[in-house]
């Protein structure tokens, strides 16, 4: 399938203008680039661990919108636009305005990154994308299958990995109760149940990740009493920490970034019972030191450190 782009030359001050302005005409797949620095508060509730860098911000951004070249004329909707900037003009410093065009093929965002996700091993365990066909030297292995949807988690993410043998090692054969932090597409969730575990709990932010580690509890043909999901941010929600219970759980693990990490490790100690363990990742290599201190300070002892590329892994155990 092919596409029209037509991108719009406009200012910063007025990109979310010119989007509601397109959204209105009833165009959608709109996208926005510009150098604004993202503030602390953006970069706390997006959880981003180390921003890119970016060239200087002038002012400039481009707007974007996508239509669907099915070989219909353009024209009237492009007036359509053209009207709506101008008229936008009244308002805001729209800048050039000037409106380009390329062709781009198969704009299916939601789909296109499959092409990067095949089936791998991590140890003993294949990891399988759902949409990809079993082999016959694959089928007798200890299998997870997973569809991560809109929510993060397919596994092959070098902090993931270290996660899954931390659980790997310390489930063994005791059953356990895990905590899953941030528990994303559930992957660590399912990877726990199993290995073994009696029962998970899950929490995330995000109330899609729900829906996403239901799916995929589905597809690995897992009941799902041993599993219960929460929806909050266990840092600061006291009736989540009173939800998921004080002194349940023989392993909590958390792959999430450093900056959520340190905050969250306090809360941590009251949700194991002695000699747990708290298996966390997430952690770019230059942020290990303060993490390794948050857990410390907590009292947990710290048993095992792992690197995987420039991704730690820390665990610590209750005395």
């Amino acid at each position: 399938m092919k596409w029209k782009k037509y991108t719009i030359e406009t200012t910063t001050a007025a990109e979310d203008y010119m989007a509601s302005m397109l959204m209105e005409l009833g165009i959608e797949g709109i996208e926005i680039e510009d150098n604004v620095p993202l503030t602390k508060a953006d970069q706390a509730d997006m959880f981003i661990d180390f921003l890119p860098e970016l060239p200087p911000d002038e002012g400039i951004s481009h707007v974007s919108f996508y239509i669907e070249d099915d070989g219909s004329d353009q024209t009237e909707r492009l007036k359509q636009v053209k009207r709506g900037l101008e008229e936008l003009r009244s308002m805001v410093e729209v800048g050039s305005g000037v409106i380009t065009s390329s062709e781009t093929e198969d704009l299916d965002w939601i789909n296109n990154w499959k092409k990067y996700f095949t089936s791998f091993t991590i140890d003993n365990i294949l990891i399988k994308p759902t949409w990809e066909e079993l082999k016959e030297e694959d089928k007798n292995k200890f299998m997870i299958e997973i569809d991560p949807g809109i929510s993060f988690g397919t596994g092959k993410h070098e902090t993931t990995q270290l996660c899954i043998r931390e659980l790997i090692k310390y489930i063994g054969k005791d059953h356990p109760k895990v905590l899953d932090v941030g528990c994303g597409s559930g992957i660590l969730s399912i990877v726990a149940l199993k290995l073994g575990a009696r029962a998970v709990v899950g929490t995330d932010i995000d109330a899609d990740c729900m829906i996403s580690t239901r799916d995929n509890m589905k597809i690995n043909h897992l009941d799902e009493a041993p599993g219960t999901f929460y929806v909050g941010n266990l840092i600061d929600d006291t009736e989540l920490q009173k939800k998921v219970g004080a002194e349940e759980y023989e392993i909590v693990v958390a792959n999430i970034l450093a900056d959520v990490i340190i905050p969250m490790a306090p809360v941590i100690p009251a949700l194991l019972k002695k000699g747990g363990y708290f298996i966390t990742s997430g952690i770019i290599d230059f942020k290990e030191h303060e993490v390794r201190e948050a857990i410390a300070a907590t009292g947990l002892e710290i048993v095992q450190i792992n690197h995987q590329g420039e991704w730690v892994n820390i665990t610590a155990r209750k005395n």
